[in-house]
């Protein structure tokens, strides 16, 4: 028989995670999750808050004796990222996730597990739940809607926590304690054109397809040169129209703004005649793209197939070569890295989704950086290619990101805890991810704040885990950090 989460140690932190994963909570549809956490609290008998946007606060008295001590409040967000393999039939709105313990690692059923940021949630009711700890005056904050547009924080109002140190749960290597991300903004491109070219009598319908890449979190994986499957797309179509006579019908690749691209296809037209050189030219970009991206991908699968029912109109092609252009042309990626992190990735671009056909086109990117300008710079490059060919071009979900304070005594505390404890001192970073440090920084700007977490790996992707071995040793280090800080 299959273990069960609800067996693994620390149990609590697993138990309240698995209930978690029992409740459907993509974002936008995270309401009976913040309800679970709010329900919680009551259940515990803490004073227990929820704030018009939905953001849950729980509150808990100090251990006797240490009234005196500052306000920690514990932060994570209620809801995940919804992704699936193409083959998997899985409903976020409706559907639990399935959970699978494979040796020092939990993962789910070919989707997301929602480790991000479910854990840290977790972790964040364990601790209220748990009696025996010692502690300051506690707080329990957990946000509505962060994976897209972080809805939450930025709802926040000054008051409804009274925090003095933020101990924020949703970075994803342990071993690390984050002190800064990046801020992001995202870049929403539309443009219509008149759908009345027909499609030649003759020509067959056929779908070019890209699959099986890893994607990945467009902040915290952005960095491994993973494929783009609208970039891998659009790049053999630049070809592909200089090569054979034909049309393009439509295409779509992509989902979610933070999500790196797992999976695109596109609807050409082309003559019988054409068919097998076509299939040939297809094969040959399935085997250059594994070549290219050997040791980053996972076997590519770059494919076509016959349809056997037509479109009745295609791109004309003057919209269909300028929009192939644009997006061969785009930046895509890491762009720059911080010169005082040489590691760490201070701006970069994903393309996340593009949606091409019946007289629309619409494009989505997330760009991230850490420096405002830089943010302003790249945001500025990608809107001015797709003006060049008279596309509308809007920012939205401007936010800045989370500067890094590098002699906090909070940071310093927690450096010698994390020694004390394990023996060896952990690393400390800016993260390039978006945290919602950043935007609580804005409204509690004497806040201080660490973020640190268990390991996730490959979150936003279908891929995701985590690992149990450091979901132990990051609940201790947070124990004990409420006890010494």
């Amino acid at each position: 028989m299959a273990q069960s989460i609800k067996e693994l140690a620390p149990s609590s932190v697993w138990s309240y995670f698995y209930d978690l994963t029992q409740i459907p909570r993509p974002t936008f549809h995270a309401a009976a999750a913040a309800a679970y956490v709010k329900a919680a609290g009551e259940k515990l008998g803490l004073e227990t808050h929820q704030d018009e946007v939905g953001n849950v606060l729980i509150r808990k008295p100090a251990t006797p004796g240490y009234e005196n001590r500052p306000t920690i409040t514990m932060q994570g967000h209620c809801d995940m990222v919804p992704q699936a393999n193409s083959d998997k039939k899985h409903d976020f709105e409706k559907d639990p996730i399935t959970t699978i313990v494979d040796g020092d690692w939990v993962h789910a059923d070919q989707t997301t597990l929602g480790a991000d940021n479910g854990i840290g949630v977790a972790m964040g009711l364990a601790v209220m739940a748990d009696d025996t700890l010692k502690h300051g005056p506690l707080e329990l904050l957990v946000t509505m809607d962060e994976e897209v547009g972080m809805v939450g924080a930025f709802g926040l109002k000054p008051g409804f926590s009274k925090g003095d140190i933020l101990l924020n749960l949703d970075s994803e290597l342990e071993g690390q304690l984050y002190i800064g991300c990046a801020g992001g903004v995202d870049i929403n491109v539309s443009l219509e054109y008149e759908d009345n070219t027909e499609a030649l009598d003759g020509d067959i319908p056929v779908r070019v397809f890209v699959k099986g890449l890893k994607g990945g979190h467009s902040g915290v994986d952005i960095h491994l040169g993973r494929a783009n499957a609208n970039k891998l797309i659009f790049r053999f179509l630049k070809k592909a129209v200089e090569a054979f006579d034909m049309d393009l019908a439509s295409m779509e690749g992509g989902s979610l703004r933070n999500a790196i691209p797992r999976e695109a296809s596109c609807v050409v037209m082309l003559t019988e005649d054409e068919l097998e050189d076509f299939t040939s030219f297809v094969a040959d970009y399935q085997d250059l793209y594994n070549k290219e991206y050997k040791g980053i991908e996972n076997p590519i699968t770059f494919g076509c197939e016959r349809l056997s029912e037509a479109p009745g109109t295609v791109i004309p092609e003057e919209v269909r070569d300028a929009v192939i252009n644009a997006i061969e042309a785009v930046q895509n990626g890491v762009i720059t890295y911080l010169v005082d992190f040489p590691d760490t990735v201070e701006a970069s671009s994903n393309l996340a989704s593009i949606r091409f056909g019946a007289g629309k086109l619409s494009v989505s990117f997330l760009t991230r950086s850490s420096s405002d300008s830089r943010k302003e710079m790249v945001a500025s490059s990608i809107s001015s290619v797709f003006e060049l060919i008279g596309a509308k071009v809007e920012l939205d979900a401007d936010y800045s990101g989370w500067q890094p304070d590098a002699h906090s005594h909070v940071l310093e505390v927690m450096q010698d805890i994390y020694a004390k404890e394990f023996g060896n001192k952990p690393d400390v970073k800016v993260m390039h991810a978006g945290l919602e440090c950043g935007i609580i920084q804005g409204v509690m700007p004497n806040m201080q704040m660490i973020s640190f977490g268990p390991t996730i790996l490959h979150p936003h992707s279908p891929d995701e885990k985590v690992q149990i071995s450091t979901v132990q040793k990051t609940y201790k280090f947070l124990t004990k950090s409420l006890e010494q800080l």
